[in-house]
């Protein structure tokens, strides 16, 4: 009687223990606001660590919104809305440059290319870029990622912006698909998937690509606020971590795979759609495959942002991105294949 009392309060303590574990489990997932620059399968790393789970692995729950433009990005992120926002670290430039105490560091980068495409009235299968000259362009925000990134391509062609051409940045950057569609302007540039869906509608039709031309830009990262990352620098690590393995699994896996698990972040998209677009980013090289923003690749950016006169100076390297988080999720990864 005694062992069979035993037995039982042996197996009741087990269950006890595994209950307390899942409600442990369960409270200890965190929650991080994610505010995004826009929602584009140029960033399918994302959503496929979202997607597969990845992100749930580390005990994070995403709450994923979308910005429409870095400069509101940004705004969330200071103004305490946002836990990390996904945007072009030019942003951390700015605010830094500001005088803020509080500066937005970037702790990873996603993309490697500017992931937009020059979109024309018309098709055009031999487009080069003095084909612009004379022409109106819608480009973007002033000072933000993508309109300097086309200007800086347009300036490597020997056409000045103002003079050769109108370029236009008096259009919010998630307006500029509807204003081109109404009729303003000779080009626009687009994100996918709404270049490739102005080409099914009719309205537009993709004559060139912004990150074959302009070559490596760090353009897109995940920044948090300095005493944000000092006081969650586990859940930094494990957001890099969960970032990391999304990469590693888009990179091993083919477009029609990847493709599948973006229809849930896509869901009026057909398949093939979807898996023609990633197979594009592919081939442009994207996405960063380590997350790290090297010093070499934030000098591009600053020389980009002074080719633009944007700035005068760029701040230090050190004062506004870390890359110990990225090189620990690639560590991290490798050691527990």
């Amino acid at each position: 009687m005694k062992k069979i009392i035993s037995l039982l309060m042996v197996v009741l303590l087990m269950t006890s223990l595994v209950l307390v574990g899942c409600e442990q489990e369960t409270t200890e997932k965190q929650n991080v606001r994610l505010v995004e620059v826009t929602h584009s399968i140029f960033y399918a790393p994302q959503y496929v660590a979202i997607e597969k789970g990845l992100f749930d692995k580390y005990g994070i729950q995403i709450d994923l919104t979308n910005g429409g433009g870095a400069d509101k990005c940004m705004a969330a992120l200071v103004s305490g809305e946002a836990d990390i926002a996904f945007m072009g670290p030019e942003a951390s430039i700015y605010v830094y440059l500001q005088g803020r105490e509080d500066p937005a560091i970037n702790f990873a980068q996603l993309t490697q290319r500017d992931g937009s495409f020059i979109v024309g009235r018309e098709k055009d299968e031999n487009f080069t870029i003095d084909k612009l000259k004379g022409k109106t362009i819608l480009g973007g925000r002033k000072g933000g990622m993508p309109l300097m990134a086309l200007e800086y391509v347009l300036k490597q062609d020997g056409l000045t912006p103002g003079v050769d051409l109108d370029v236009r940045t008096d259009v919010q950057f998630d307006m500029m698909a509807g204003a081109f569609a109404s009729g303003e302007a000779d080009y626009t540039t687009l994100f996918e998937p709404l270049a490739s869906s102005f080409e099914l509608d009719g309205n537009g039709y993709v004559v060139a690509s912004v990150g074959e031309l302009a070559g490596y830009i760090p353009y897109t990262c995940y920044s948090a606020l300095q005493d944000y990352i000092d006081e969650n620098p586990e859940l930094i690590q494990n957001f890099s971590n969960a970032l990391y393995e999304g990469m590693v699994w888009v990179e091993e896996h083919t477009a029609e795979e990847v493709a599948e698990v973006l229809l849930a972040q896509f869901p009026d998209t057909e398949l093939d759609f979807l898996a023609n677009i990633v197979q594009t980013y592919k081939n442009q090289d994207t996405w960063n495959p380590n997350l790290v923003l090297g010093e070499d690749g934030y000098n591009r950016l600053v020389d980009i942002m002074k080719t633009a006169g944007e700035i005068e100076e760029g701040p230090p390297y050190d004062a506004i991105q870390t890359p110990e988080f990225a090189l620990k999720a690639k560590e991290n990864y490798e050691a527990n294949k």
